[in-house]
């Protein structure tokens, strides 16, 4: 679940963002509509504890995130959340396997090998393992790049413009993939986009709208 009130994100010398309130149950499905560049990157940042809010409460898969230390936010953010970012950041010097493995490093746990395996099988990429992420087409590394985001079985999946640069078949298959991950895994979805068909796919999800031309969010 995901649970905001007067939330709002203010940058030294820059804008302040003020975001309307939301409350998503668990295993909901919410969409942040609106251009680049008008918050939705932010509002993300602080759902995953990568920043503060500046005055609201927030809280995610029953955490109130500010209340945690730095470390205790990270391993936190490694257990609790999946993050599917536009720009995949699939390190080129590791194979598909050890990609994964980071994920394990990351919340402070041993690398479960098995766990990979079911992981990458579970989204059809099995046979890409030892595979390194320049040998992968775009379709199959994003598939990559979500069973690395699912690895821990995240409470919440955060996915940042999931169908840029897709044609309107694979646009319409990664967002199927996504909600068909999402529910398997009884996850929170949230979908970043200024992409229309997304809004057209997902006609049922919740919506929180960043305008364009102010700094506030509106429900």
């Amino acid at each position: 679940m995901i649970e905001t009130h007067g939330l709002v994100c203010a940058y030294p010398g820059g804008p302040v963002l003020r975001f309307a309130d939301v409350s998503v149950p668990q295993g909901g499905t919410l969409l942040l509509r609106g251009p680049s560049g008008s918050g939705k990157s932010s509002w993300l940042a602080l759902v995953a504890g990568l920043l503060t809010p500046s005055a609201g409460s927030l809280q995610v898969a029953g955490q109130e995130v500010a209340a945690l230390g730095p470390s205790a936010r990270d391993a936190w953010r490694a257990q609790q959340l999946g993050f599917l970012p536009q720009k995949l950041h699939l390190s080129e010097a590791l194979s598909v396997a050890d990609n994964l493995a980071l994920v394990f490093f990351a919340a402070g746990l041993p690398v479960d090998h098995a766990a990979i395996a079911q992981g990458l099988a579970a989204l059809g990429v099995a046979d890409l393992a030892r595979r390194k992420p320049a040998q992968l087409s775009v379709g199959q590394a994003q598939r990559v790049a979500l069973a690395r985001a699912l690895l821990l079985r995240p409470r919440v999946l955060l996915t940042d413009e999931p169908t840029a640069s897709l044609d309107d078949a694979a646009c319409a298959a990664a967002l199927q993939l996504l909600q068909r991950s999402a529910q398997q895994n009884g996850a929170t979805l949230v979908v970043a986009t200024h992409d229309a068909r997304v809004l057209q796919l997902l006609a049922q999800a919740q919506v929180l709208t960043f305008a364009a031309s102010t700094d506030e969010a509106l429900a």
